[in-house]
Order: structure tokens, then sequence, then C-alpha cells
């Protein structure tokens, strides 16, 4: 086999792609054909880091929280995360995989304060940090928390992990026609709204020259196949 393509990625991964085919929750089967993933190019020595959602968790609240202070909804959400961050390092150390976790909230008892020096450390030691709470801020996104962590740990790619192997011209469940975008601008992606990621993550990687991949984590092999730079997902470039 020849060599990984890159040598540190960031994959962030949703809540919701825990769940799985439930309604909300984690899904047992999906995480650990996820973490499995993970395990495979860790292997091949690629340094891994993940910032992970948590929509699955919140989705049970999000009724309650309709009226609710926006601040206080968004802290809700970075605990959520801390709890998807929590079952995922379990998962992979099932399966003989060193985890971290690394909350931006001051959690000691359940996870390591965010300290850039000390995860770039684990990383290089070949140990996957998960990133949880998100910025620890309010009004900020998960998407945008992988983006700034993506800077902070010299990531060579941020990889957004969903339910479609790529940006498309129209939504392929609904118009056959549509045809995925082998690579696209970030300007493009701006501009014509494709839905990678929100405004301030794009606009944050586009200014810092790193490159978005849009895959499909349910598909089989593709984070492998990003990881070894074969034609896999939409990659968004500067």
């Amino acid at each position: 086999m020849s060599n990984p393509a890159y040598k540190r990625i960031l994959i962030k991964l949703s809540g919701e792609a825990l769940m799985g085919e439930d309604h909300y929750g984690i899904n047992r089967a999906t995480i650990d054909n996820i973490v499995a993933q993970i395990k495979s190019v860790v292997d091949l020595g690629v340094e891994v880091a993940v910032v992970i959602g948590g929509g699955n968790i919140f989705r049970g609240v999000a009724p309650a929280a309709a009226g609710m202070d926006r601040a206080t909804a968004d802290y809700m959400g970075m605990l959520a995360t801390v709890m998807n961050a929590m079952a995922l390092q379990d998962a992979m150390r099932n399966i003989g995989l060193n985890a971290r976790v690394q909350s931006a909230l001051n959690l000691e008892q359940v996870a390591e304060p965010y300290i850039r020096g000390k995860a770039i450390r684990y990383l290089e030691e070949g140990r996957v940090v998960i990133f949880g709470a998100g910025t620890g801020n309010p009004f900020f996104t998960t998407d945008t928390a992988a983006a700034l962590r993506g800077m902070e740990i010299d990531a060579e790619l941020v990889l957004k992990a969903t339910k479609v192997d790529g940006i498309y011209t129209a939504d392929p469940k609904t118009n056959p026609d549509a045809t995925r975008y082998e690579t696209v601008s970030f300007d493009e992606a701006i501009n014509k709204n494709l839905k990678v990621m929100d405004a301030t993550a794009l606009t944050l990687c586009r200014d810092q020259n790193l490159p978005i991949c849009v895959f499909s984590i349910f598909k089989p092999g593709a984070l492998m196949r990003v990881v070894m730079g074969e034609n896999e997902g939409t990659r968004v470039i500067k």
C-alpha cells in the first residue's frame, strides 16, 4: 500500500452521525463502525483529532429549549458534545485505540482542559485527541470549533463527516441529475451557500489555506480513500 497523503487530519463528526437509524442518542453499532474506520487510518501512522457535535443528545431537549436564552442553550449543547466525546473515547479504548478527551469547558473530573501543546504531543505519540465543548463559547458552532482546532494543531486537512458522499449541484435525493463536485473553491462554497460548513468556519479555513473534504462516514472505506488522496468526497480548496 502507498503512503497516506496526509500526516495529520482533523475529523468533524456531527452528533447526528452517532445516532445511526435511531431518532436520538448513540447507536452502538454505528459508533463502533466509525471508530473502526478511524483506527484503520491511525494504524497507517496518520495522526487523528476529532471534533464532535452534540445534536443527537440535545435533540431530546430541543423542544424545551425553544424559548431558552441562546447562550444557555449553547452551553447545554457543549455539555452534550462532551458526553459524545466520552462515548467515543470509550469505544476507541475497547478496540485498543488510545484516545484523550480535551474539553473547552472546565470539567476536570471527566476530561482534560484543552491545552494546545498537550494535544499536539498526544498526536505525535499516536493517540487520538477528541475535542469536546466546541470553542467553549456560545454563538459558535462545532464547525467553527473544527476549523479553529484544525488550525491550532497544524492539521493538513479538515474532514467533514456527513451522510452524503460530497457536495452536489443539487439535492441528490430529490434530483437524479445532481452531480458531485470533485473540488470547489471556498469563495464558491460561501457565495452559493453550499452548506459545507457555516460561513465563519469556511472563512477561517480559507484565510489560513486549510482545505476541507466533505465525505460520507457511512460509505465503506471512504475515510481511508480520502486519507490516501484518492477521489473521494468533495474537497474545498483556496
